[in-house]
């Protein structure tokens, strides 16, 4: 097993304040505030950041460039849409990106529904979605790689093609990495044959655990033929000093959750998804699973990385955490509101026990 572990956080791109139960504070979206983000994750141990994309919220793409040029290490996970970008639009933008940011760039695709009437998109059903993102990853790869390409697919088509610049080798690392999401068996199939990392949200060990082997299991099936696939957790991870204290604020973040039925939590309500609704299942298993993975959240709008919680002390949630990493998690993404002050407690309180316990 690898100990080459990885340890990035969230940052809330969003036009609306409060994300989350974040705090609603005044320009809660400016420069200002996400590079404050950012740069706390720079002198805080983390890696870097997922910054979520969605019609509606502020562009992506633009905020993780933003926030590189006002940072030296931190690494943007730069989620985006096959539809609302072309495969060779968006291989050029990223190889760019990266050669400013002196290879700075990871991709977490996402396939879910959108509002894709808004920008002129068309899905269709759920195979030509992950039909076409299936050809997104493997075109943007080979636009990284190779030079003079054509390809004709289904979906996307380009004749003579060498993105410009070219993206320099760092390493081992040939190309920014592909991050993907999803528990469809559509999803896992492009997972297992063109994702670099497949994510998971905050589900129970054993579940976890069949769902790798699953996968592992696909690649060989598939002929995968890519390096072997990487797995990674994206989750909530409350934090406190005491596991009483942690277990109170969690309660009471749920209560008020509860009082409001979710308002301003419930970002996949509208449209549930097969890893989302394996999610909201899991609260009739029980509100607590395995040692401290908390499933009431769910219950009342709780919605993606929002509706499973590691809750406990620093030890409480490394140890969790280190029994994901014996099942093969090496990508961790996690979060907590106030985003801000997390970054801080996290950083120095969870992060320093992974990195005794990696390293070991």
């Amino acid at each position: 097993m690898s100990n080459n572990c990885e340890f990035l956080w969230y940052i809330p791109n969003d036009v609306k304040p409060g994300h989350r139960g974040d705090s609603a504070v005044e320009n809660h979206n400016s420069l200002e505030t996400l590079t404050s983000h950012a740069r706390a994750l720079e002198d805080h141990g983390w890696k870097g950041a997922l910054i979520g994309t969605g019609w509606g919220r502020p562009d992506t793409f633009t905020v993780a460039t933003a926030l590189a040029a006002r940072t030296t290490t931190f690494e943007p996970l730069i989620a985006i849409r096959p539809g609302y970008w072309r495969p060779a639009h968006f291989a050029s933008a990223a190889a760019t990106l990266d050669h400013l940011s002196g290879g700075r760039v990871r991709v977490n695709i996402v396939s879910g529904k959108d509002n894709l009437a808004a920008y002129g998109d068309s899905e269709g059903d759920q195979a030509n979605r992950y039909g076409r993102t299936k050809e997104f990853m493997r075109l943007t790869r080979k636009l990284w790689t190779e030079e003079n390409v054509s390809y004709e697919g289904e979906h996307f088509r380009v004749n003579d093609s060498t993105a410009a610049p070219r993206l320099q080798r760092r390493g081992d690392r040939l190309h920014p990495k592909l991050y993907f999401g999803g528990a469809s068996d559509a999803a896992e199939r492009v997972s297992a044959t063109e994702a670099d990392v497949q994510l998971f949200w905050g589900e129970p060990l054993a579940d976890i655990g069949e769902r790798i082997s699953r996968l592992k299991a696909l690649s060989r099936e598939l002929d995968r033929d890519l390096p072997p696939l990487e797995f990674g957790l994206r989750i909530t991870t409350l934090v406190r000093d005491t596991t009483g204290q942690a277990w109170a604020d969690a309660e009471a973040k749920v209560a008020e959750m509860a009082k409001g039925n979710g308002v301003r939590w419930n970002d996949h309500r509208q449209s549930v998804a097969v890893g989302q609704k394996r999610l909201f299942d899991l609260a009739a298993r029980g509100d607590v699973l395995d040692y401290n993975l908390y499933t009431a959240p769910g219950k009342f709008g709780g919605g993606g990385a929002g509706t499973t919680w590691l809750v406990g002390s620093a030890e409480d949630v490394a140890r969790s955490l280190l029994k994901y990493r014996d099942l093969g998690i090496t990508h961790f993404v996690l979060s907590d509101t106030p985003y801000l002050s997390e970054i801080k407690r996290q950083g120095d309180q969870l992060l320093p026990l992974l990195r005794e316990h990696v390293s070991a």
